[in-house]
């Protein structure tokens, strides 16, 4: 077995044949193909910045609020309902959060005095009851205010709930007020202080900037810098109304964008705000909507805990830093090179799409029936023929037969040979183009000599030496087969005439005698292949082998073909009788592979 490679082998560069086609056409096809995908590539190189390297930021968030608020409530004192105002400063409608968000309270209810005890449950579908058989002691229901006692106690008039041991009195489950009790945070304030960092670029900023009027108010178009916002005016640009969304609560994103180029010509690195409403505004249709939680004061009365338990609705703004920072990148910018190097190959793929498919027959025969369609389809056909070459896997059992009444070759498989190879259809193959490049080269003294004046030709005698067409076998077409040697189950492959329907011999043809039978062509080309080959008066079994390969090379073209091929018994019996075997039978046809 052959070494798989040598030292030599390492040193070899390997590249790509180019087929050029010299054509007005598709080198415009070609040249558009190229303007747009460099127009491309380099729009997209310079206004997205893929010469830079990109790196996300880290940041902190810090944030100030302020603003007074009135609130006016409505309390019972001595059975009476009087109207109390109260002022609420930052320290009232704030709650710290953890990460980057902030809570301002815009709505309340309250549950003033209670203290541990025993009461009635507020009155629902699952507290409601008739009798102790309705109440369980011990029972704990998720959405109860406290621990059943297993007693069913009067709540008000003749309605009986369950007595449960809670913070008495019970929370009532009322809706929050309309309009909101502090409608007027919409006029709040709040400073954003935000400080970013570049690690990898060593680049540090912040959102304040030196110098900045600390009496401003961001303004989407007027002031898009200015870090202080105001509450109403977040919902307005997202297209909501803070007075609706203050009575249920909600939620609000703040959004800050860093595209910083940090590349010293062009230096840019400013932030860029947004806002995005987080929560379902259809507050009518879900489940539970806005935004709210409850907390309580506790205090002492009479030496007796007590608590205000206050339900607060309001907004939770949450704020969201991304961007990235980009600085150029010679490596960045050879990668990007050279991943867009293969868009330049989408001309090479249509126009072989159009080669492809308008050379097919298909395209010629129905979809356009046209003259300038089927002239461009053989144009494009010639086109295919230069680009492609066709290679059958080799087999051995495929074989390819040659009838000098047809234009193709057919290809058969000879393990679905079931009979002789004259009769069998095969699949048809287009022949290969003749080039007589070669044949034109060989010089004119390679012609036999003429005819010695009173001596037969050699054609003439052939008529002698064949059979008559009667003694044939019944599947000769020419008249001049004989049967075949080979054992029964081998002879289908020697079956075979040089025609497909009765006609004259291809050996009665001026080209077969001066092509494949002539000594001098044929001890030409066995020179010509080996100059110091010795060929004495016995090379019959040399010559008649090249004579074989001759007849081949000249019926199928293509060499890969020609090793496959099987030669009709009257080219193969012919040779034979010119170039016979001294002794012993004739192996017959052999597969190279």
């Amino acid at each position: 077995m052959a070494a798989c490679c040598s030292c030599n082998d390492v040193f070899q560069y390997e590249t790509n044949k180019v087929t050029r086609i010299q054509s007005m056409n598709y080198g415009t096809i070609k040249w558009i193909f190229h303007m747009i995908v460099f127009s491309y590539v380099s729009f997209a190189l310079v206004s997205d910045k893929l010469y830079q390297r990109k790196e996300p930021l880290i940041s902190s968030v810090h944030t100030k609020v302020k603003g007074i608020a009135e609130v006016k409530e409505e309390i019972l004192e001595n059975g009476m309902k009087k109207v109390v105002s109260s002022v609420f400063d930052t320290a009232d409608y704030t709650f710290p959060l953890q990460g980057n968000s902030f809570f301002v309270m815009t709505n309340f209810l309250k549950t003033e005095g209670q203290q541990q005890g025993l009461c009635p449950e507020f009155p629902t579908r699952r507290t409601l009851c008739s009798s102790d058989l309705g109440c369980k002691k011990g029972r704990v229901d998720p959405q109860s205010k406290g621990i059943q006692t297993g007693r069913c106690v009067e709540y008000k008039g003749k309605l009986k709930t369950c007595e449960v041991s809670a913070w008495c009195p019970i929370e009532a489950a009322k809706e929050p007020p309309r309009p909101a009790l502090l409608n007027v945070a919409e006029n709040f304030t709040v400073l954003i202080k935000n400080n970013i960092d570049f690690p990898g670029h060593n680049y540090t900023t912040r959102n304040i900037l030196p110098g900045v009027n600390i009496t401003c108010t961001f303004h989407k178009t007027q002031d898009p810098q200015c870090p202080i916002f105001r509450l109403g005016d977040i919902f307005r640009e997202v297209g909501d109304n803070f007075s609706d969304a203050a009575i249920q609560g909600g939620i609000m994103g703040i959004e800050i964008y860093w595209d910083c180029n940090l590349d010293s010509w062009f230096h840019r690195c400013h932030p860029k705000y947004s806002f995005r409403r987080l929560d379902d505004k259809t507050t009518n249709e879900s489940l539970y909507p806005g935004y709210n939680f409850r907390y309580a004061k506790y205090y002492k009365e009479n030496n007796v805990e007590k608590r205000t338990l206050i339900k607060v609705f309001g907004i939770r703004f949450d704020i969201l830093v991304f961007g990235t920072g980009g600085k150029f990148d010679i490596i960045q910018l050879v990668v990007y090179i050279g991943s867009t190097l293969s868009y330049f190959g989408l001309a090479t793929l249509f126009i072989d799409f159009l080669i492809n498919t308008y050379s097919s027959k298909c395209c010629r025969s129905h979809i356009y029936p046209c003259f300038k369609c089927c002239e461009c389809c053989a144009v494009n056909e010639y086109y295919y023929r230069k680009k492609c070459e066709t290679i059958v896997e080799p087999k051995a059992t495929l074989k390819y037969v040659s009838f000098v009444d047809e234009a193709h070759i057919r290809m058969v498989d000879q393990r679905l040979l079931g009979r002789s190879l004259q009769g069998v259809k095969g699949e048809k193959v287009p022949r290969p183009s003749t080039d007589f490049t070669d044949l034109s080269r060989l010089p004119m003294s390679l012609c036999d000599p003429p005819p010695i004046p009173g001596q037969p030709e050699e054609m003439q005698l052939l008529s002698e030496v064949t059979p008559r067409f009667g003694d044939s076998p019944a599947w000769c077409q020419c008249g001049h087969c004989l049967p075949s040697q080979l054992p029964e189950s081998h002879r289908c492959l020697e079956e075979l005439c040089c025609r497909k329907k009765a006609g004259a011999c291809i050996t009665t043809s001026e080209p077969f005698r001066k092509l494949v039978l002539s000594r001098r062509v044929l001890r030409f080309l066995l020179l010509y292949q080996e100059p110091l080959l010795a060929l004495d008066e016995n090379a019959n079994s040399q010559l008649r082998h090249c004579a074989y390969r001759c007849y081949t090379t000249w019926r199928f073209g293509s060499q890969d073909l020609a090793d496959f091929a099987i030669l009709p018994s009257c080219c193969r019996w012919r040779i034979r009788r010119e170039f016979p075997k001294s002794e012993g039978q004739y192996s017959g046809f052999k597969s190279p592979y």
